[in-house]
């Protein structure tokens, strides 16, 4: 497994050559309307949206669809933030009870125009998921909270199935990931595990960004000893050209070159190809706990702690 492996273009190759049919959409995006939800799917400009919206499942997006920081990978809509609507968590618990849902990820644009940084509002969402659809296994990906100990603390509380919360990419290219700081979301990962130790958490890694291959490695290291158990690796694709732009693309067989690797360092699970993303397959990371298969996440390219 050399760079050599990496291909580097500018045209997708095959294997990233995913359709989108928007008149697959129609069903769920009408429920999204009606509740007036948002979605990480829809923000991000997720490829894997046809496949996820025409089984019904998806990540809902909470806190608005307004990030408060400039990362220059992410889609999700850069302006001044609006007021939180405080009937959003039910409306997500009613969203999860009618699509019958199993498993359901939570996320967010980072809103550190909060002062908790929407942290209760994911613990109501989690309360409501748990009232509406007591079954549902509920997992939050949640930004960095600007490394506060009280917000983590509140979303620690309202017990989540999986706690997510993703490095992107390697210390070096830090920089795409404005207000981000590498070490305070290791350690944001790393006090999550000390508040509950039995609390599952996740983190996941946007590759071809120009990253080397010994640095994704150390970075997996950095996760370990942080007690992290479950990783996602995905191909970075550019939501448009004035976004960070795609280095290298990694082709499926180093991916899965990556998974078994990872997984001989000790995680638990590890979904790692071109089109996985951060929620894509989620209920596959909790089977071995007894989590059912019908779940809601696809999760695409760019929502800063969520993506």
């Amino acid at each position: 497994m050399t760079q050599g492996n990496f291909m580097q273009m500018t045209r997708k190759p095959e294997w990233l050559q995913k359709k989108i049919t928007p008149s697959a959409h129609g069903a769920m995006e009408g429920l999204l309307k009606e509740l007036s939800l948002n979605t990480v799917c829809q923000q991000a400009r997720c490829p894997n949206i046809t496949e996820c919206f025409s089984k019904h499942q998806a990540t809902f997006l909470i806190l608005g669809r307004i990030c408060t920081r400039l990362c220059a990978f992410c889609s999700v809509t850069k302006e001044t933030p609006l007021p939180l609507d405080p009937g959003e968590p039910a409306s997500v618990a009613e969203a999860v009870r009618r699509l019958g849902l199993t498993h359901v990820v939570i996320t967010s644009p980072t809103r550190d125009d909060l002062p908790d940084g929407g942290a209760a509002a994911f613990a109501e969402t989690v309360a409501c998921i748990r009232k509406a659809s007591p079954g549902t296994k509920a997992e939050l990906l949640i930004p960095d909270f600007r490394g506060a100990e009280a917000p983590l603390a509140t979303v620690i509380a309202s017990a989540p199935d999986i706690l997510g919360h993703n490095l992107e990419t390697v210390p070096r290219l830090y920089a795409i990931r404005s207000g981000a700081d590498y070490q305070r979301s290791l350690e944001l990962l790393a006090r999550a595990h000390r508040l509950n130790p039995e609390l599952k958490t996740k983190s996941g890694l946007m590759l071809g960004l120009g990253e080397e291959e010994n640095e994704i490695f150390e970075v997996l290291e950095d996760l370990l000893a942080t007690g992290c158990s479950y990783l996602s690796l995905g191909q970075y694709l550019a939501p448009s050209k004035l976004h960070q732009k795609v280095e290298r693309f990694v082709e499926p067989e180093l991916f899965e070159a990556y998974r078994l690797r990872a997984l001989a360092m000790g995680f638990a699970h590890v979904e790692s190809g071109p089109y996985v993303r951060s929620s894509y397959h989620a209920e596959q990371y909790g089977e071995s706990a007894g989590v059912a298969s019908v779940s809601a996440g696809c999760c695409g390219d760019g929502v800063e702690g969520g993506e």
